[in-house]
């Protein structure tokens, strides 16, 4: 009996090793932005436009927004590299939702969202708030 005491310790103690070991191996990157900016300022444009270059590995990506109200109703973002380009004018969409004691909306932008890199490129990242510099709003691109 004395041994089954014992045993069950050290097994519950392996697992819990050997359960952190294989996590800590592999980074968890989930939604974990590949690129992101809060643009909430006129000081961060040059001219209107927010501009940024970074490398993106082959693979899926898409676009996400944490917009308010006061966003930019038309957000104009493009992604050029070599052999490679990405426009879109992404319109904001508020969301009326009504519960029995309240009405709130919530907000996203509409317009294609999803990127395919063909193979690692160096990207230019140009976001254009088409006049509206004070309305602010996170762009991320996130791996799929």
């Amino acid at each position: 009996m004395k041994k089954i005491v014992l045993i069950i310790p050290v097994i519950i103690i392996i697992i819990l090793v050997m359960t952190i070991g294989s996590q800590s191996d592999e980074p968890n990157t989930k939604n974990e932005p590949n690129f992101h900016v809060t643009l909430a300022s006129p000081e961060i444009y040059e001219n209107g436009v927010y501009s940024s270059t970074f490398v993106l590995e082959k693979g899926e990506y898409f676009f996400r927004f944490v917009p308010n109200g006061d966003s930019p109703q038309i957000l104009t973002i493009s992604l050029e590299g070599d052999n490679f380009g990405f426009s879109e004018n992404f319109k904001l969409n508020g969301t009326l939702h009504e519960t029995g004691i309240s009405e709130y909306y919530t907000w996203d932008y509409d317009g294609e969202k999803e990127i395919l890199i063909p193979s690692q490129k160096e990207i230019s990242l140009q976001i254009s708030p088409n006049g509206n510099l004070k309305g602010s709003v996170s762009v991320d691109i996130i791996r799929k």
